[in-house]
C-alpha cells in the first residue's frame, strides 16, 4: 500500500503508475478533487458525455489532458473541431477544450457520437453545459443532461506547486518566504505563477522576499496585474 503523502507534499493523483507521466506533476487538493475522482474511471462501459468547468487558470485543461493521455482520446479544441469528420471519431472516447466556442451542430453531433458504443465525450468549458445559450431545442436537452464537475480556482497548495514547478523550469532557488509571500499577491492561476515568476527571474538577482515584494509592488504601481 502507497504510504500516505504528507500535508507538506499533498496527495498526488491516484494510481500514479497507471497514469501518463504528465500527471506526476498535478497536484490533488480540495479545489480539483471532484474532477479528479469523477474522471479516474471515466469512460466506464456507459460511455457519455462530461463536462468539468472552471475559472481561467484553474488546471482543467491540463487533468482533461491527463485523461486524453490515459484513455486514448482525440483531443479537439474550440472551433476546430467543425473542420473534423465527425464518422472519423465514432467508436473513440473524444476531448473538447474550449468547448463553449463550437457551434451548435458540431457539439450536437459530437454528443450524439458519445452514446456510440467505445465514445466518450469530456467537454471543457468554464460555465457548465447547462448554462450555454444554444438555439438547437434537441442539443439544449443533451447539454442539461451533461454530468458537469465544478473545479475552482487554485488553492494555497495547488498554486504552491504551480510556483515551485516555474521556479523549477528556471533553475531558481527562491528563499522559503517567497512563496508564502507570492500567495496572498498574485491572482490564483496558472498564468499568474508563470507570470511572476518570469518577471522575479528577469530581475537576475537572487529571488528573496524583498525582490518579489518589489517586482509584485512594481507591478501594482504600472497598473498590471497577475492574472
Amino acid at each position: 500500500m502507497t504510504a500516505r503523502p504528507s500535508p507538506a507534499d499533498q496527495m498526488r493523483l491516484p494510481l500514479q503508475s497507471d497514469l501518463p507521466d504528465g500527471a506526476e506533476g498535478f497536484v490533488v487538493s480540495d479545489c480539483n478533487r471532484a474532477a479528479v475522482e469523477a474522471l479516474g474511471d471515466w469512460p466506464n462501459l456507459i460511455g457519455g458525455a462530461m463536462a468539468i468547468c472552471g475559472p481561467a487558470g484553474c488546471g482543467k485543461s491540463r487533468l482533461a489532458q491527463i485523461w486524453a493521455e490515459r484513455v486514448g482520446a482525440v483531443a479537439l479544441h474550440g472551433a476546430e473541431a467543425a473542420l473534423i469528420d465527425p464518422l472519423e471519431l465514432e467508436g473513440r472516447p473524444l476531448l473538447l477544450d474550449r468547448a463553449r466556442d463550437v457551434d451548435d451542430e458540431t457539439l450536437f453531433h459530437l454528443i450524439n457520437l458519445a452514446q456510440a458504443p467505445g465514445g466518450a465525450l469530456l467537454l471543457v468549458a468554464r460555465s457548465a453545459p447547462s448554462s450555454w445559450d444554444v438555439a438547437l431545442p434537441d442539443l439544449r436537452s443533451r447539454l442539461d443532461a451533461v454530468i458537469s464537475i465544478p473545479m475552482e480556482a487554485p488553492d494555497d497548495a495547488v498554486l504552491t506547486a504551480m510556483l515551485e514547478a516555474r521556479f523549477a523550469e528556471r533553475g531558481i532557488r527562491p528563499q522559503k518566504d517567497v512563496i508564502p509571500y507570492l500567495l496572498r499577491r498574485i491572482d490564483r492561476s496558472a498564468a499568474a505563477a508563470a507570470d511572476v515568476v518570469e518577471r522575479l527571474d528577469a530581475m537576475h538577482r537572487p529571488v528573496t522576499r524583498a525582490l518579489a515584494r518589489e517586482v509584485v509592488e512594481g507591478a501594482e504601481e504600472s497598473g498590471e496585474l497577475f492574472e
